[in-house]
């Protein structure tokens, strides 16, 4: 806890955390980690991508390795824990596990990027470790114009080397993400641990409704084409939809209105759309309802109708033997292991694309997350510290050839 404290001092903006990937107070935060690190008798390394690696390596020259991590990066204004937790929980199971003989490596990996604050895109540090970098990200560029070949070579990678920060996946045993559930499931049942049943899938989209500009006092209210009405309409219409499909979560988060002042009918509305749910198929028909209730409302109302796709990302499936073990690992800490779908990405997103993921979840009471409101109970970390202490344990007990584990 102290140490989530001490990474929260390395931050852009004074009385406030925002850490964003390859600044300087990620430099930072990386001498800090990298201190405790050796200190935990592991190997500290930046890799081509930014991330900062620590490896606990094995006197066997083949041994596998099992990941354990989360993102260094945060939220402008953010809380102290969202992501740094993870790691600084991965660091304190490793020198939990000091003397302990294990048959494979561990590496405790801080991701340099998960948020997608400074250059629009998220998960750009464990994409290169699961080896799906796409080279045309490096032309991205920041609010400021630096683009991202840039801001790395500055922070002292090598961007044509960045492949190099890819993991076998033959090598890899999975990967281990300890985080704040943020969201209020684990409290409401009173209980400090959780295990991610798997992530939900995720589209984002743009609804635009165009209607007619008018002067608000002289436009009759009958023949009004006014794109605001429409969209309210549309609005009540997503919550509607969302409430008739269990484990929905639909958000109208923003709203363009032009021209946007007191005396104009609105002519032109853009509202943000974003849809969740654990599993693709109800999320896709969901979306398509709400589509054409969004088409019926537009021709009822006389306006015009257009539809952007920003996003969409398909729901992600925990590997169930991994998982397992992390239930077994959390009941035996005298917890009941509740499955718990995660509504927010992490970048256990990426990594499930290559290696066998499981995620653990630790109670957030009050469940206020990117803010500086965000809290976790000390006995819940510690708690969750022995649990990930008892996985790696177990996971050392199998056979060579059982901790051989296929993504579900």
């Amino acid at each position: 806890m102290q140490r989530c404290s001490a990474i929260a001092d390395c931050t852009e903006e004074p009385g406030r955390i925002t850490r964003r990937c390859l600044t300087g107070p990620m430099v930072q935060a990386h001498e800090r980690l990298s201190a405790w690190m050796r200190d935990a008798g592991l190997d500290p390394h930046a890799d081509h991508a930014g991330n900062l690696i620590g490896r606990r390596t094995t006197s066997k020259d083949s041994a596998r390795v099992l990941l354990i991590g989360s993102h260094l990066d945060s939220v402008p204004g953010a809380g102290r824990y969202d992501g740094v937790l993870g790691v600084l929980m991965g660091l304190a199971a490793v020198e939990a596990l000091r003397d302990a003989n294990l048959p494979f490596e561990i590496h405790v990996i801080g991701f340099s990027e998960e948020e997608g604050v400074r250059f629009s895109m998220p998960y750009l540090g464990s994409s290169a470790v699961a080896g799906c970098f796409q080279s045309e990200w490096f032309e991205r560029t920041d609010p400021a114009g630096v683009c991202l070949r840039d801001a790395l070579t500055q922070f002292g990678a090598e961007p044509g080397r960045i492949d190099q920060a890819a993991y076998s996946a033959d090598r890899v045993i999975g990967y281990l993400e300890p985080h704040l559930e943020q969201g209020p499931t684990l409290e409401r049942l009173k209980q400090p641990l959780g295990v991610v049943s798997g992530i939900v899938g995720q589209t984002r989209l743009r609804i635009e409704l165009r209607g007619e500009a008018g002067h608000a006092g002289t436009t009759p209210m009958e023949g009004r084409c006014d794109a605001l009405v429409a969209a309210a309409q549309v609005v009540t219409a997503v919550r509607d939809i969302a409430r008739r499909t269990e484990g929905l979560r639909a958000t109208v988060g923003r709203i363009e209105n032009s021209p946007n002042a007191p005396n104009v009918i609105p002519d032109r509305v853009v509202l943000s759309l974003d849809v969740r749910h654990p599993l693709d198929g109800p999320r896709e028909a969901a979306i398509g309802a709400m589509v054409a209730e969004a088409g019926r409302v537009a021709k009822a109302e006389g306006c015009g109708m257009q539809l952007y796709e920003d996003s969409a990302q398909d729901a992600v499936a925990v590997n169930e033997p991994l998982t397992n073990q992390l239930a077994d690992a959390i009941a035996a800490c005298g917890c009941k292991p509740h499955r718990v779908p995660s509504g927010a990405g992490h970048d256990a997103v990426v990594m499930a694309k290559r290696f066998p993921v499981a995620m653990l979840f630790l109670r957030h009471p009050g469940a206020v997350s990117h803010h500086p409101d965000e809290r976790v109970d000390t006995e819940d970390v510690a708690t969750g510290i022995e649990a990930m202490t008892r996985f790696v344990l177990n996971l050392a007990k199998q056979d060579q050839s059982t901790a051989t584990l296929s993504s579900t």
